[in-house]
């Protein structure tokens, strides 16, 4: 570790955020390995999306098309909120 963070756990340490510089090493390993497993799935995503694309199932982007979008959301998001409205008494 660069001394840097060293102090920086030593603070950890200090504070009772962690017990031991294992703990504090652990929930760093914890951390990288959850980062790890998101960005292998972001770029799964991303080759399935390429890979959509190169079969032509991309869609082209209108100023049209973003109106007709932002409708239909709003018009999803009006439907949703009538109808966790409470039934009147």
């Amino acid at each position: 570790m660069t001394p840097d963070q060293e102090a920086f756990v030593r603070q950890a340490i200090e504070t009772g955020r962690f017990h031991r510089v294992e703990e504090a090493v652990h929930e760093a390993l914890s951390l990288w390995e959850e980062r790890e497993r998101k960005r292998a799935e972001f770029l799964a995503t991303l080759d399935d999306a390429k890979a959509s694309l190169a079969r032509g199932e991309g869609r082209t982007i209108t100023q049209q098309s973003m109106r007709e979008l932002a409708e239909d959301v709003k018009q999803r998001g009006q439907a949703r909120l009538a109808s966790e409205q409470p039934a009147p008494r």
